[in-house]
């Protein structure tokens, strides 16, 4: 993925500005910074979900622009706020979205692999309206890998689910780089960042404030007090009536 100069404008605020980020071929890749810095919308915007202000995004060598179609189709999605079939189970959720797709017969049985892996398949007639956060987060991984895409775009995908959800969840993902799959990752999770992303950008503002391997990034110390010292934490004062 190749984002040039990315710019999001809402009226007269810049929510990203003039953001431009490599991301190589079968990278695991991190981008972190404090809330409202702008990361979901620049995921927004490279997913094709929101058009940019300005700026490029190529996405295995097509442009989202101009070759909006094949640059999608080499693309997998998980972010918060995308609607879900409520009435369907997870293999109907997965049967439908292949045949939005137009897949062939070869998804039956990455779906049923996906489906066991990720642990949905011990609850084979349970309704997605009856998921859990943890549940839906999988289920949304599935969709998003079902057509075998180039790259993953993922909005937090370790926000408010358990320990075993999440376990789950980056045993598939590791797995997919070891393919050969690129991870375009924004978590608030330091501890996941550093375990498994190769390179980091850390974004305040709507703009790129440090990028580079994580090691580097993190210059020595872990990348939690790094990242606080290079965004800048404001002191709390005490506060009497706590003590």
């Amino acid at each position: 993925m190749e984002i040039t100069d990315l710019t999001q404008r809402f009226g007269s605020v810049p929510a990203v500005d003039r953001l431009s980020l490599t991301i190589p071929s079968g990278m695991f890749y991190g981008i972190v910074g404090p809330n409202g810095a702008g990361k979901t919308t620049t995921l927004t915007a490279v997913c094709g979900l929101r058009e940019p202000t300005s700026g490029t995004v190529r996405i295995a060598g097509h442009d989202l622009r101009t070759d909006r179609e094949a640059a999608l189709a080499q693309l997998g999605v998980m972010m918060d706020g995308l609607s879900l079939p409520e009435r369907l189970t997870a293999a109907e959720v997965l049967r439908y979205g292949a045949g939005l797709r137009g897949l062939d017969d070869g998804w039956r049985d990455r779906a049923e692999d996906l489906l066991e892996v990720l642990g949905l398949a011990a609850v084979p007639r349970t309704l997605v309206v009856e998921y859990s956060t943890g549940m839906r987060k999988k289920i949304n991984l599935a969709l998003a890998l079902l057509h075998r895409p180039r790259v993953l775009v993922l909005d937090e995908p370790f926000e408010a689910i358990d320990p075993v959800s999440a376990h789950s969840i980056e045993r598939v993902l590791r797995q997919y780089v070891d393919g050969g799959g690129t991870v375009v990752m924004s978590s608030h999770i330091m501890d996941f960042v550093e375990r498994n992303c190769r390179r980091v950008a850390v974004v305040v503002g709507g703009r790129l404030l440090a990028e580079g391997p994580v090691e580097e990034v993190a210059a020595g110390r872990t990348l939690n007090e790094r990242f606080v010292e290079l965004v800048g934490a404001d002191p709390v004062r005490p506060l009497k009536w706590l003590s």
